[in-house]
């Protein structure tokens, strides 16, 4: 069995690296005092105080040409943009592209071999500059851009031998698992890449699906959903495959989580469950107007753990997966936007019946969403105490828009029709007497 190291033996291991770096780092240094040296330091210098000078010449001019480009789509505003604010960096690697170029064309070529590195350098910088900016989150970027300008500094610098066996000497040893740092900066910059190319894929997967009309939208959402989670999943185990990290382990240990877990968060995986079978069995999609309980809105997004649903008051409400699958859940449009309103009235003993009815059916057609096409009736539902008692039934199709104006429309249709034919709307009088009044005297027989 292979011996561990002992941490004297590990520290000295890395003072012995850090020495031979620094050892190389004062070679450079001193060289930068040689004469040819010295000049293209000079050189580079020079180059930067003139790409200085050109920006404030050239990022002006590019600012007011951008605003005359109101046409353009926003990726590409956004690239010139960041064209824009590094202007100074791409004056200074085309300068001393030239300069380099001309050395090495009226002198021998160590001469410009510092001058080569500058440049090298910041060619490299301004491409990762450029490339990042297609990752959107703002952690994610900056780790694969300090990682990338690590890399490419020390590999144009000829140390990334030395720098990873001072990162690998770092370490820590968990049982048969060793940890070094030189792991953690792979597996980093490893799943950086990978979860940056899922993130990609998704996006743009995400957008196909949504934009192909023969799937259904509770379909295009499990289909999207699904697709997230296997290339998110992939890209974290390909991910630690990749940097050497013993899976065997990982699978025994998300087993015993796996089972804390459902015992812990039964609601969690309940709603989850829920959310898988509402887009499966097409129930609720996004769109649809639902009610449920005293909540009547329209359907935003299915979410894995809940449903956002938006009221005619401007409320958003999170109804969870569970609460869809085991309550009673009206959807207005699960079929068809076809939807049957009842209004109920009352008129007096003294008006004909069959005018009412006929009346009432007139006013209601009248009314602007109220389709013409289905028929809308009128029937009496009982004698009342005070009144003639009426059921009206008409149809609309656009539940979507709202299901008490369109009520009220037609109540108020009502009101002007029967003011109009002198249609009374009897309402209950009560005579009240006061006890220490005198009875009213009887009529003398």
């Amino acid at each position: 069995m292979e011996e561990q190291p002992t941490v004297a033996e590990a520290a000295g291991e890395i003072i012995q690296i850090s020495q031979g770096l620094w050892t190389q780092a004062e070679v450079f240094l001193n060289s930068l005092l040689r004469p040819w040296n010295a000049y293209q330091i000079g050189i580079a210098v020079a180059m930067l105080l003139l790409a200085h000078l050109a920006r404030y010449f050239i990022e002006p001019r590019v600012t007011e040409w951008l605003r005359t480009r109101e046409g353009w789509p926003m990726w590409r505003m956004r690239y010139a943009l960041v064209f824009r604010n590094r202007i100074r960096l791409i004056v200074f690697v085309i300068l001393t592209w030239i300069a380099v170029m001309i050395l090495r064309e009226v002198t021998w070529p160590s001469r410009s071999y510092l001058l080569g590195i500058i440049a090298n350098l910041a060619l490299a910088w301004l491409i990762v500059a450029l490339a990042t900016r297609l990752i959107n989150n703002n952690l994610l970027r900056s780790i694969v851009r300090f990682g990338s300008l690590t890399w490419i500094t020390l590999s144009i610098l000829n140390l990334t031998a030395e720098f990873e066996m001072l990162l690998d000497s770092i370490s820590v040893d968990l049982g048969n698992v060793r940890i070094s740092l030189w792991l953690v900066v792979q597996g980093i910059f490893i799943l950086g890449l990978l979860f940056f190319a899922a993130r990609f894929l998704s996006r743009n997967s995400a957008a196909r699906i949504q934009k192909n009309k023969d799937i259904s939208p509770s379909m295009q959402v499990l289909a999207v959903k699904m697709l997230q989670l296997v290339l998110y999943g992939s890209a974290f185990f390909i991910g630690l495959k990749a940097v050497g990290f013993d899976l065997t382990g990982l699978a025994v240990l998300s087993g015993a989580i796996g089972v804390g877990l459902g015992f812990g968060l039964q609601k969690v995986v309940s709603n989850l469950v829920s959310g898988v079978i509402i887009l499966l069995d097409k129930s609720i999609k996004p769109g649809d107007v639902i009610s449920l309980g005293e909540t009547f809105g329209w359907i935003n997004s299915l979410g894995a753990r809940y449903v956002s649903i938006t009221t005619r008051d401007g409320r958003e409400y999170l109804i969870p997966n569970e609460d869809l699958i085991t309550g009673q859940v009206v959807n207005w449009s699960h079929s068809n936007d076809f939807v049957r309103l009842d209004l109920h009235f009352g008129t007096s003993y003294a008006d004909n019946p069959h005018d009412v009815r006929r009346i009432a059916i007139e006013a209601a057609n009248g009314v602007k969403r109220v389709l013409k096409e289905r028929a809308t009736v009128c029937h009496i539902t009982g004698f009342g105490d005070s009144s003639v008692d009426y059921v009206l039934r008409f149809w609309i199709q656009d539940p979507t828009e709202g299901l008490t104006n369109i009520r009220g429309n037609v109540y108020l249709a009502l009101w002007d029709a029967f003011k109009e034919h002198g249609i009374s709307i009897p309402f209950p009088q009560r005579e009240v007497r006061m006890l220490d009044e005198p009875a009213p005297a009887r009529p003398a027989d």
